[in-house]
């Protein structure tokens, strides 16, 4: 057994899909082959990654033997985890449904040969980013992860999803510009881009100040977090279905991560409570402001692509929760949350997708009496819905729940309002949706589905479902090596 916990199982999961990615691309026609051999490979590279941390703890890997602050050092604490599980859930069941999606009789075998090269590519990114252990490290599989996202967008074709790709490239190119000037303030003060190094050397001036606001500034709008929202909608609901997914269950949690580990970790002398209200309060007007837009919607895949940018709001209240007493609440909460909406809402997206191709349209008033295949994957739809929502026992219900624990532990209950609030419209989208779908009129039965495209979605909503049940296991590895402890800096601040 202790071969098995001795492999650098996180280095693994990075090697694998870039090697996918290139072999994808030399042999188009094996990609779907080669795509599918790597997502169950990449799984239990993760597998082995959680068992690792699980009985030995965080694990540090310094690349070509070069220790920090020369080498490129890689870190894998609960935090890398969370993401490192999301990505592998989520890819391997995505990369099942696009088996079906990109087949010669749905979407043709042209777009196939463009997906695999590239989500594989965005796979590699995606994990590399997760256990990285320096900002400028962080800046490079960022690009990597946006730009792999930009061409998969495009994957949509026509006019509308080359301009929302445009849209995304230029505001993902002005986030990193804000980023990557912070970086360079802090290496030009310190020498050095090393988390851990930087944890000891920054402190609470001008020029870390400055540092600090143009890189939470990047990341707010590669987040999209409102109102730098603006590129979102658009681009998730002009990719194909499995590239929404993708987009909304990982892609905007990258630059989270980030976000996370530069507040928690590297500028804990910096921040204030009233630097964390400000992004609580704009997470606050994410949930209300994107539930309000997902009401008034007429196609199914921008109702979705709204309600994302609604569900990033709830992230945000981690900054003025983590405090004090509820300081190890907000961090579980928020971190477990990360996973639970990756398994619901790429849930929403394929069955989006699904409607789509069977029906040929996404529209929400069309929809009124559909049966057969269809009316099953509504049903599918709202077993999803149940984790966006907040319902027992999903795994969101588990999240808000400790969420809302944090926010009365610390005194703060207009965020029950807002959670309560968001909630509430949460389930009167969804209810829209179901409202339609299951009038009392003829019904339309649509031929079979292939199982491709029926059977991915169920499955995330089941997961997504059972983490509630199963919260105490996840929850146990969020708190592997996890920076809360710094965070309690932040009540003594002025």
């Amino acid at each position: 057994m202790s071969w098995l916990l001795d492999q650098p199982w996180s280095l693994w999961a990075i090697i694998l899909p870039l090697a996918a990615a290139l072999g994808a691309f030399l042999a188009p026609r094996q990609a779907p082959r080669i795509g599918m051999a790597a997502a169950l490979a990449i799984f239990a590279t993760v597998l082995g990654a959680i068992l690792q941390v699980h009985g030995r703890g965080p694990q540090f890997h310094a690349l070509g033997g070069w220790e920090a602050p020369l080498g490129i050092a890689l870190r894998t604490d609960g935090l890398s985890l969370m993401l490192l599980a999301a990505t592998a859930l989520v890819g391997l069941v995505v990369s099942w449904y696009a088996l079906g999606y990109f087949s010669g009789t749905v979407h043709g075998a042209e777009k196939r040969e463009y997906f695999w090269p590239l989500w594989l590519f965005l796979w590699g990114a995606c994990n590399a980013l997760a256990v990285s252990g320096d900002l400028f490290n962080l800046y490079v599989t960022l690009e990597l992860v946006t730009l792999a996202s930009v061409a998969l967008t495009a994957l949509g074709g026509g006019a509308a999803a080359l301009s929302a790709a445009m849209r995304y490239l230029l505001s993902g190119l002005v986030g990193s510009l804000c980023y990557l000037l912070g970086v360079a303030l802090i290496y030009g003060a310190h020498g050095t881009v090393d988390l851990a190094l930087l944890a000891q050397l920054v402190s609470d001036d001008g020029l870390s100040r400055a540092a600090l606001a143009l890189m939470v500034t990047g990341l707010l709008l590669k987040t999209a977090l409102f109102p730098l929202h603006f590129w979102l909608p658009l681009a998730h609901s002009m990719a194909p279905a499995p590239v929404s997914a993708l987009l909304s269950a990982l892609v905007v949690k990258t630059s989270y991560l980030i976000l996370l580990r530069l507040w928690f970790e590297v500028f804990p002398t910096v921040v204030t409570p009233g630097m964390g209200q400000l992004l609580g309060i704009l997470g606050a007007g994410a949930i209300l402001w994107g539930s309000f837009m997902a009401l008034r919607q007429e196609r199914l895949k921008l109702l979705v692509a709204y309600s994302t940018v609604a569900q990033l709001g709830y992230l945000f209240l981690v900054f003025p929760l983590a405090q004090g007493e509820a300081l190890t609440g907000a961090w579980t909460g928020v971190v477990f949350f990360v996973l639970a909406h990756a398994c619901g809402k790429a849930a929403m997206f394929l069955v989006a997708g699904t409607i789509y191709h069977t029906a040929g349209h996404d529209r929400i008033a069309y929809l009124a009496g559909a049966g057969g295949p269809l009316g099953v994957q509504v049903v599918v739809f709202a077993l999803a819905a149940v984790t966006i929502i907040g319902l027992p026992p999903s795994g969101g219900f588990m999240a808000k729940w400790l969420l809302l624990n944090a926010a009365i532990a610390g005194g703060q209950w207009w965020y029950l309002v807002v959670m309560a609030l968001g909630s509430l419209l949460a389930g009167a989208y969804v209810l829209r949706v179901l409202s339609w779908a299951f009038l009392d009129v003829r019904r339309t039965f649509y031929p079979t589905l292939p199982w491709t495209l029926r059977w991915p979605p169920l499955a995330l909503s089941l997961v997504a479902l059972l983490l509630g049940l199963l919260a105490f296991v996840p929850v146990h590895l969020v708190l592997t090596d996890a920076p809360v402890s710094a965070a309690v800096r932040l009540e003594v601040r002025p």
